[in-house]
C-alpha cells in the first residue's frame, strides 16, 4: 500500500503532464503551420501531402511589405493605440465610481454597459454608415477610433470594475486620513495596486482593436483601412495565395505577439487578481 499510492501519484502527474502538452501543441499547431508555411514558396504551400522540409525563403514577406502593407498597419497601430487610451481614459474613473465610491443606480448603469454588448454588430452597420457618411468620417481612422472606444469601453469597465474591488479600504481610508485627496488616491495608492489588471484590461482591448474586421471592411476603403482589411486582399477569383497570406498574417500578428509577450507578467497577475483569498 505504501508504495502504490506513490506510482499512482507519479503515473497520475505523468499522464496530467502529456494531456497537457497534448492540448497544448494542438492550440500552438497551426500558428506553427502559419510560420511554416510563410516562409515556403508558393508552389510547396499547395503539395499534397504537405511539405514538411523544404528551402526556407523570405520571398513572400517581402511581397508583403512591398504590396502596400505598412499603411495598413499605420491606420491599425493608431486607432489601437488611441482608442485603448480613451478606454482607459474614460474606463478608470468610471470604474472607481462604480466599485468604490458606489452612487445610486451603479447596478442599472452596469446592466446598461453589458446590454450594449448584446446588440448584434450587424443590425448597427447600416446606422454607423449613414452617420459616418454624413458626418464625413466615411473612411477615416476617427471614425473606427471611437466606434472601438465605444465597442471595447463596456467590457473594460466590467473588468476594471472587479480589480478595484479587490483594492483594500483601509489602505484608501488611511490616505484619506493623512490628507490625499481624489486625485492623489488614484494615483499614489489604488492605481499600484490596480495596475497589473488594467495593463490585462489594455492587452485586451488592444487585441480586440487590432484584429476587429467587420467595421473595417465596412467603414473604410482606401485611405483608413486596416490589417485585416489588407489580409482580405489575397482571397481572389482565382483562389488563395497561401504561402503570402501565410506570411501577411504572421507580419499581422507579430505587434500582438510582441506586446503579449513583454506584458504577460501583467496580464496573468491581472486576470488572476482576486481568485485566491
Amino acid at each position: 500500500m505504501t508504495t502504490t499510492a506513490p506510482r499512482k501519484r507519479a503515473y497520475g502527474k505523468g499522464s496530467l503532464t502529456v494531456a497537457t502538452w497534448i492540448i497544448a501543441i494542438l492550440f500552438v499547431f497551426p500558428l506553427l503551420w502559419m510560420i511554416l508555411t510563410a516562409f515556403k514558396q508558393e508552389a510547396d504551400a499547395y503539395t499534397d501531402p504537405p511539405k514538411l522540409f523544404f528551402t526556407p525563403t523570405f520571398e513572400q514577406i517581402g511581397n508583403v511589405l512591398s504590396g502596400g502593407f505598412l499603411p495598413y498597419v499605420s491606420n491599425s497601430a493608431f486607432v489601437t493605440i488611441i482608442s485603448t487610451l480613451l478606454v482607459l481614459l474614460f474606463g478608470i474613473p468610471a470604474a472607481y465610481a462604480l466599485s468604490l465610491a458606489p452612487v445610486k443606480g451603479t447596478s442599472n448603469a452596469l446592466g446598461f454597459f453589458l446590454s450594449t454588448k448584446m446588440l448584434p454588430i450587424v443590425a448597427a452597420i447600416i446606422p454607423l454608415y449613414i452617420i459616418s457618411q454624413n458626418t464625413e468620417l466615411l473612411d477615416t481612422v476617427w471614425a473606427l477610433v471611437i466606434l472601438y472606444t465605444s465597442m471595447n469601453l463596456p467590457l473594460a469597465i466590467w473588468m476594471m470594475r472587479s480589480f478595484f474591488l479587490e483594492v483594500p479600504h483601509e489602505m484608501i481610508e488611511a490616505g484619506r486620513i493623512d490628507g490625499a485627496n481624489l486625485p492623489t488616491l488614484l494615483r499614489k495608492i489604488i492605481m499600484p495596486v490596480v495596475a497589473p489588471g488594467i495593463a490585462a484590461t489594455a492587452l485586451i482591448c488592444v487585441i480586440f482593436s487590432w484584429t476587429e474586421f467587420f467595421y473595417a471592411v465596412n467603414l473604410t476603403a482606401a485611405r483608413a483601412g486596416t490589417v485585416p482589411v489588407f489580409l482580405v486582399g489575397f482571397i481572389t477569383s482565382e483562389g488563395l495565395y497561401w504561402a503570402q497570406l501565410s506570411a501577411a498574417a504572421l507580419l499581422a500578428s507579430l505587434p500582438v505577439m510582441i506586446v503579449g509577450w513583454i506584458a504577460q507578467n501583467h496580464l496573468v497577475r491581472g486576470l488572476s487578481m482576486g481568485a485566491v483569498k
